[in-house]
């Protein structure tokens, strides 16, 4: 059931991103999309995952108050990792594994409750 649920979250998001332009490098070294009001970057270190938040002007967001999901696909299998502040402009979760290149959604609350979601491929 866990991995249904799991399963049908990542088509969820995948299904209703923004539909982000490509990836590129961000600042923190990780790749970053647009998603119209925000650009989102990705950056994985072993077991953890920031992601960090920057305007349409390409300036910090302060992440207070936000609070996130990623699903990122690791050795085929969906791997949810809960995200939360974690300094200015910065989300961090912990995944169960070592992630790699960033592969998977994510979907992300503000705190006036405007949605931020992207896909990175």
């Amino acid at each position: 059931m866990r991995k249904f649920l799991a399963f049908a979250l990542l088509a969820f998001v995948t299904s209703t991103a923004v539909d982000a332009h490509e990836s590129a490098a961000g600042p923190n070294g990780g790749p970053s999309i647009d998603t119209g009001d925000f650009h989102i970057e990705a950056v994985a270190n072993g077991t953890e995952l920031a992601v960090y938040i920057r305007d349409a002007a390409d300036k910090p967001v302060p992440t207070e108050g936000f609070k996130g999901t990623a699903i990122f696909v690791v050795d085929g299998k969906p791997q949810r990792i809960v995200l939360a502040p974690a300094g200015e402009n910065r989300l961090s979760g912990t995944s169960a594994t070592p992630l790699a290149a960033p592969k998977g959604a994510v979907q992300i609350s503000t705190s006036d409750g405007k949605s931020i979601q992207g896909k990175f491929q």
